[in-house]
């Protein structure tokens, strides 16, 4: 299995960077973060959104599964998730893309291309904590799948 996590802004070293990196680092599984950076300000936020869609689409690789962080998601739990990754892998796929949008959101053709999409509950967070947040997450779906005892119920 490749987990891919693909956000917009670059991460700045400091505890988020350093908590993403350790639970990517416990996963047996190879893992890649892409970071899309807009330079080019656009006049509003719907040119923004499409902007950051085209490169954030362009980053998914080929027939991964597309998980995507949204406010109005799924709010599943670290079983049901893990669940989901199973389902994946069972029926072939061997790439999960978990994308981070930007500030204002993401464009209707990402959110039409997702296979999930995800909420972290109902409160905002900040987008680098969401980084660390979700490889948290993925590292706990591996774990319960794989029997590991680092989820309990």
């Amino acid at each position: 299995m490749h987990i891919s996590i693909i956000a917009v802004g670059r991460m700045q070293r400091g505890p988020e960077q350093t908590l993403m990196d350790d639970y990517l680092r416990r996963l047996p599984w190879k893992t890649s973060v892409t970071e899309i950076d807009i330079k080019k300000q656009a006049a509003n936020a719907e040119e923004r959104k499409a902007r950051e869609a085209e490169r954030l689409l362009a980053a998914v690789p080929d027939g991964a599964a597309l998980v995507l962080l949204d406010e109005r998601g799924k709010a599943l739990t670290s079983r049901n998730l893990a669940g989901k990754v199973d389902d994946w892998q069972s029926t072939g796929y061997s790439h999960i893309a978990f994308m981070i949008g930007g500030a204002d959101g993401l464009h209707s053709s990402v959110l039409a291309r997702a296979d999930l999409k995800l909420a972290l509950g109902a409160l905002t967070w900040p987008h680098m904590m969401v980084r660390a947040m979700i490889s948290e997450q993925i590292y706990r779906a591996w774990s319960i799948n794989a029997g590991h005892p680092y989820h309990r119920d």
